[in-house]
């Protein structure tokens, strides 16, 4: 969980330290406040849960599709984590949601796994499955590591 070191709803000042994560695989700001859970990140696997409260239903009573990949994104992130040195920077840059059926209660869980790197690239995959287990979301993504820091693309890469 992230150490907020001002109030949470500042403006964001990257000049200044606003917040500190204490271990590399942890949950920052944004990810506490949907709630997220990091259960396992290790050997570019990560499982990842988050309740369904009532703030992240859509006007249609369901969970938000935006938290769906938000909790996707995330496990895939700390997936990659599991396997990076500390303090490697790398991103998001494509990513692909399939909803295959909604989710009207209960903790959702991901499990995630990543392939790479490959140069500064990552294949990302995640699924979704809610209380029942039922799979309500298949996720895929590419992150890419930031230049500068060891990796480096492939030829024509």
């Amino acid at each position: 969980m992230a150490l907020l070191l001002v109030d949470g709803n500042a403006p964001r000042r990257p000049e200044e330290t606003q917040f500190r994560l204490e271990e590399w695989i942890e949950t920052a700001p944004f990810e506490d406040y949907v709630g997220l859970v990091i259960e396992t990140a290790a050997n570019g696997e990560a499982r990842l849960s988050m309740p369904f409260r009532l703030c992240l239903a859509n006007g249609g009573g369901v969970m938000h599709g935006g938290a769906l990949v938000t909790l996707a994104d995330t496990a895939v992130a700390m997936a990659i984590k599991s396997i990076l040195p500390a303090g490697t920077v790398f991103a998001t840059t494509e990513l692909e949601t399939r909803f295959l059926a909604p989710v009207q209660e209960g903790t959702v869980v991901a499990l995630a796994r990543v392939r790479g790197p490959q140069g500064r690239t990552f294949h990302g995959e995640a699924e979704v499955r809610d209380a029942a287990g039922t799979v309500v979301v298949r996720f895929q993504s590419i992150f890419r590591i930031a230049r500068g820091q060891g990796f480096d693309d492939p030829p024509g890469g």
